[in-house]
Parts: structure tokens; sequence; C-alpha cells
């Protein structure tokens, strides 16, 4: 007789877990009619922004999508955890945004898989906020730059994510012009919804006033830990709010999630069937399939 017991909540979650590996590897992603930009933001720090920009990037084009990914951050995470050079002399978004240099030249293509390019981050981009002021059209330098690299690039992308700083300057009104969508990253963490009646107010103004076509599709719940009575009213209260936009995955606390980065890869690369990496792969198909409707 075998003492393995099917019933125990660790064989629950391995059985689980082979739930999900297998359905996620029976299902094909749709790819979209036309090129899908997302914004990235949420001005709070730590709420896992720049780690749902790269996971969910590296995911979809895992999943046979062609991805870019515009580091927008003068700490150049999503850089470092896609593998690509942004030391202080490379080409980068700064070059795009304040030189008109042609997106083409600085883009880099990512080792992590194959469809995945980078618009590097460096160091020069903490002074843009001051340079962009007494610039002609300053809140749409990126979107300027992109759209031409779209436009000229021989084959199309499927989807863009902007990773913003956590601030609401003017880098991140760039990124909100710049895009048709907005994607929210929530920590399932006391005072989550903080600061972001500040953050949809900013939207709006630039919905109004720059950019008609942006809207706040889509919000991520991360960081979550359902063993706490907290982390479960978050998501109570997000879904109450935001019910047409909030995600039905979840992302978990996950020591995959945070060790990754530091290994210059994304969660996907790094451990794909570690519940952080399932949990990023199934945003990832939610969001493709709310874009083919």
């Amino acid at each position: 007789m075998s003492s393995y017991d099917e019933t125990t909540p660790l064989a629950q979650e391995v059985a689980d877990t082979a739930r999900r590996k297998q359905a996620l590897a029976d299902t094909t992603l749709p790819l979209p009619s036309r090129t899908r930009v997302f914004t990235v933001a949420n001005q709070k720090g730590g709420v896992g922004k720049t780690t749902t920009t790269v996971n969910l990037a590296a995911a979809l084009a895992q999943s046979g999508a062609r991805v870019l990914v515009i580091d927008l951050d003068p700490q150049g995470n999503a850089s470092t955890a896609l593998g690509v050079e942004h030391r202080s002399e490379t080409p980068s978004v700064y070059d795009v945004i304040i030189n008109d240099v042609p997106m083409r030249d600085v883009v880099q293509s990512s080792p992590e898989f194959a469809g995945l390019a980078c618009v590097p981050a460096t160091i020069h981009l903490a002074g843009a906020e001051v340079e962009l002021v007494s610039l002609v059209a300053r809140e749409q330098r990126l979107r300027t730059g992109l759209s031409a690299f779209l436009d000229e690039s021989p084959e199309p992308y499927h989807y863009v994510f902007i990773d913003c700083p956590p601030s609401l300057g003017l880098l991140t009104v760039n990124a909100f012009v710049a895009a048709e969508e907005v994607l929210i990253p929530i920590q399932c963490e006391y005072y989550a919804l903080e600061g972001l009646s500040q953050l949809l107010n900013n939207i709006k103004l630039v919905e109004r006033h720059l950019n008609p076509k942006l809207a706040v599709t889509t919000i991520l719940l991360t960081m979550y830990d359902g063993r706490t009575n907290l982390a479960n009213q978050v998501v109570e209260e997000v879904r109450r709010h935001f019910p047409k936009q909030v995600l039905e995955t979840v992302i978990p606390r996950s020591v995959r999630i945070s060790e990754a980065p530091s290994y210059g890869q994304s969660v996907i690369s790094y451990d794909i069937n570690s519940p952080g990496s399932l949990s990023y792969r199934e945003a990832a198909g939610e969001i493709a399939r709310r874009g083919a409707r």
C-alpha cells in the first residue's frame, strides 16, 4: 500500500501545477490583427511593474508573438531582466526621445526568446524630464519614434510594452501618448488602491487632451499570498471597482520571480514551470484572448 496521500495540500498543489502546465501546452494563443501598445503604469513603487512588463512580454514571445519592450525607467531594470546591454554609452530610448535618433538604431534583440526585442534605458534618462520641457511636441516624442519604427519594420510586432518610471512626469506622459492600452499592476497588500485615483485622473487628462484612444484595459493583481485575509480582501475590492479590467489570473508572491532578474532573465526562461511563470503565462493568455475578441 502506498503511503502517498493524494488528498494532502502538497499532492493537490502538484496535481494543480501539472494540470496548468498541460493546459498551457495545449493552448495556441491568438495573435492580434494589429499592434497592441500597452503602457504599464503605477506611480507607486514596488508593485511589480517592471516584473509584469518583462514576464508578460516573455510569455507572449514564448508563445510565438513578436514583442517589443520599451524601457522608459532610468533604473533600466527591464533592460537588465531581458539581458540587453544598457551601459551609459549604449544607444537607448533617451536618444530616441531627446535626439530624434531612429528607434531602429537603438533596438536590441533579447536573448530570451526569438521575436523579443528591447529598446533599453540608460542612466541618461534620469535627466530627460528636465530636457523634455523645452522641446517641441514634448509629449509626442516617444509616439513619433515608435510609430515610425513600427511602420518601417519588415515584420509586424504584435505587442509593445512600455515600462514607466514610478512617477507621473513627462516620461510617463510620453508613454501614455504612445499607447492605446494601459495595464496597471496592483499589489495585494495594504494601501493597494492608494494613489490609484490620481493615476486614473492623469490617464483621463491625457485621453482628453493628447490621446483620445487611451483606455485602461487591463489590471493585474500581483504579489498575492492566499494565506492572508488581507490579500483576499484586496482581490475582492479591486474586482468590485474594476470588474471588466481585472484579469482572472493573480500573480503569487514567488522567490523564482524575484530571483530571475539577477540572472538577466525573465521567470519564463529562468524556470518555466514554476508557479510564478505559469501565472504570468496564464495572464498573457488572457490578454491575448481579450484582444482577439
